[in-house]
């Protein structure tokens, strides 16, 4: 039995993502497309590498010590192709990245669609999630978060504009509840919560003449995506604490009124996040050159 490179490529897909799915759209193909491979790979070993089920895709025993011992080689043939393609006068490969929806389409998305237009040989994928996510262990080449939510052992560069708070209701919402002046007040308003990933509500920070103030929000509505909890204010469920840049329209068409702005701190920039350890791909690079030449 003589098995090749791209017999485990589907493998290794799988393995990594828990899912034939993902897989596949790794790899370029179908869900049973990869699921046939895995098949054909199983019967050519004689041995199972992944216990199935409806809902779970996991490694079994002889599969966790097959991948451990393949995944090595396969990163190492990685890094050597990425090394042979820093030598194209084009650089091309594929950029993976993580960040949450709203700052996909805020901050990610437009400086993709310029990066990919002065560099068409690479191919862009975005993932989004609320959640933090392991970049590493998911096999991102970065992510997308903010400063506060970034672990010591990444290397981080800012990016996009710098973030600003927009605190706002619907003027129906205002008409039946006083807004508030300041920013403890808001004890006596619904807020639309947003949840953090540990469970605990997102603290609402303000600056005022005594210095920072953060409140814990309460309300009827909990929710973790931040665009639901725009929808949320628009529906006039309760006073939101916003990104201004995605409240923006509706606080200039109206449809929002702005509160407690000489309270609202700016924050710092997003940053684009990556291993400290790990091998920088051309790609990767390539986007950095791009957001430092935009930035300029």
């Amino acid at each position: 039995m003589r098995l090749k490179h791209a017999d485990f490529a589907a493998f290794i897909a799988v393995a990594r993502h828990k899912s034939f799915r993902a897989a596949g759209d790794e790899l370029g193909l179908s869900a049973s497309a990869v699921s046939h491979a895995i098949k054909q790979l199983e019967q050519r070993l004689k041995i199972q590498v992944f216990n199935r089920t409806t809902r779970s895709v996991s490694l079994t025993e002889a599969g966790e010590n097959l991948y451990v011992r393949l995944r090595p080689a396969f990163d190492e043939i990685d890094t050597m192709l990425d090394e042979v393609n820093s030598y194209r006068t084009t650089p091309m490969g594929t950029l993976k990245i993580n960040t949450s929806p709203l700052f996909s389409r805020l901050v990610l998305v437009p400086l993709v669609a310029g990066f990919v237009r002065q560099y068409p040989d690479i191919k862009v994928e975005i993932t989004t999630d609320d959640k933090l996510v392991d970049i590493v262990k998911q096999n991102f080449d970065a992510g997308i978060r903010l400063s506060t939510a970034l672990e010591n052992d990444m290397i981080a560069v800012p990016i996009g504009p710098k973030i600003k708070i927009a605190v706002a209701a619907t003027p129906e919402y205002f008409a039946h509840h006083a807004p508030p002046v300041d920013p403890r007040e808001l004890s006596r308003h619904q807020c639309i919560v947003f949840r953090l990933q540990t469970g605990r509500p997102y603290l609402w920070e303000f600056e005022g003449p005594e210095g920072k103030v953060e409140i814990a929000p309460s309300g009827n509505i909990v929710l973790d995506d931040l665009d639901s909890a725009l929808e949320a204010t628009l529906c006039g469920a309760g006073v939101g604490y916003l990104n201004y840049y995605q409240a923006k329209p509706y606080l200039e068409s109206g449809k929002l009124v702005s509160v407690l702005e000489s309270w609202l701190p700016e924050r710092p920039n997003l940053q684009l996040y990556y291993p400290r350890s790990q091998y920088m791909s051309c790609s990767l690079r390539a986007f950095l050159d791009f957001i430092k030449s935009t930035s300029a």
